[in-house]
């Protein structure tokens, strides 16, 4: 797959994402993928339990992309992940292996954007990262 196919995958997934589409959204990860949250240590394996864990949480997500970059095996997306009505500037980095893609996802929050939306603006996030 080449670098403007991947781009792409990964605007279709975003976009899904927003809309809540959870059959969308999980098109673009292989049967064993792996999904870290490094900040809270947690690991999901597999295309569909990391569907089910999302489709179980309650609360309805917003996905605003602010910048996508990347090349090859290796692609970082920031976004402002609105959850709860509480934006949250946030990295996804997705790897693929061995050609196959994408294998692994970690998705760290930067920082809630709480108290930071007088200096930043609506979203609470910096317009350019890092901050």
């Amino acid at each position: 797959m080449g670098d403007r196919e991947i781009r792409a995958a990964l605007d279709r997934h975003w976009a899904a994402s927003d809309a809540n589409d959870f059959e969308d959204e999980h098109q673009i990860y292989r049967e064993d993928a792996v999904l870290e949250y490094p900040q809270s240590g947690e690991r999901i394996r597999g295309r569909r339990k990391i569907q089910s864990s999302r489709a179980a949480q309650p609360n309805r997500k917003r996905f605003a992309v602010r910048r996508m970059i990347g090349a090859g095996d290796l692609w970082v997306t920031e976004y402002v992940l609105t959850y709860d009505g509480r934006p949250s500037c946030t990295v996804s980095i997705m790897s693929s292996s061995m050609g196959r893609w994408p294998a692994r996802r970690s998705i760290s929050a930067i920082r809630s954007s709480r108290g930071l939306r007088a200096r930043n603006g609506s979203s609470g996030c910096p317009e350019t990262w890092p901050p």
